[in-house]
């Protein structure tokens, strides 16, 4: 199933700056990827820039313990809470995730504005990222990939239209069927689709992105976008 638009109606809709913008740098640093990949220094890359759990709770715990030199160490690994989002690991995780941004997301960045909407994406980027390093603290394979945020998305859509349709495209064969579902729906077939993920991978020597870890973050994207949504009502 390829989700393509809703059909939640605005009497006026902003256009989805925000959107266009993640999907772009998302669409720029993966064809970096593919360039580095060519030369054999993409799995470099993206151990500097992916979130490897182990080398932030390790800085962390001797930063704890009186090594305040780690805190610096524990600040710069830090900043993969924020890249590792923006990387991707093969074409098939990368079109999915950008399906998904643009049918779901446009909508909440309508709601929200522009400012608001790019917040949570980033806020709910670093606290699935968080969920992950407490889940696999000794974890040393590079975890990468918007999977979180668009979990997070999800569960903020699905909390504030519940009833909402989905014109979906049902690949049959050769033949393309349209069809309509409802938004609740896609909750499921987001974690089946997961399993697809690894078509087109690329060359990470060590790979990346350990299924069970991945899936955990994301049961937990779907509580921090419900609760974001949530929040926004009563405040």
């Amino acid at each position: 199933m390829i989700p393509i638009s809703d059909n939640i109606f605005f009497f006026t809709r902003r256009k989805p700056i925000i959107i266009y913008c993640l999907i772009g740098i998302n669409i720029a640093l993966f064809l970096w990827e593919l360039k580095l990949e060519l030369g054999d220094e993409l799995g470099n890359f993206v151990n500097s820039l992916g979130l490897v759990p182990a080398q932030i709770s390790t800085a962390s715990a001797n930063a704890v313990g009186g090594n305040s030199a780690a805190w610096i160490v524990v600040l710069m690994r830090s900043t993969s809470l924020l890249t590792g989002m923006f990387l991707h690991g093969s074409f098939s995780q990368i079109l999915g995730n950008l399906i998904f941004l643009w049918v779901f997301g446009k909508t909440l960045e309508n709601i929200l504005g522009s400012r608001r909407f790019l917040l949570f994406y980033l806020v709910a980027g670093i606290l699935t990222g968080l969920v992950q390093i407490l889940a696999e603290p000794s974890l040393t394979v590079p975890l990468i990939g918007a999977n979180g945020v668009i979990t997070a998305i999800l569960g903020a859509y699905v909390f504030k239209f519940p009833k909402a349709k989905i014109d979906t495209i049902l690949p049959l064969l050769i033949i393309f069927i349209p069809v309509q579902l409802p938004a609740s729906f896609y909750l499921f077939w987001w974690f089946v689709q997961q399993i697809s993920y690894g078509i087109g991978s690329l060359n990470i020597p060590g790979g990346v992105n350990p299924l069970s870890i991945g899936y955990l973050a994301q049961i937990a994207g779907l509580f921090i976008g419900a609760a974001f949504i949530n929040l926004l009502q009563r405040f």
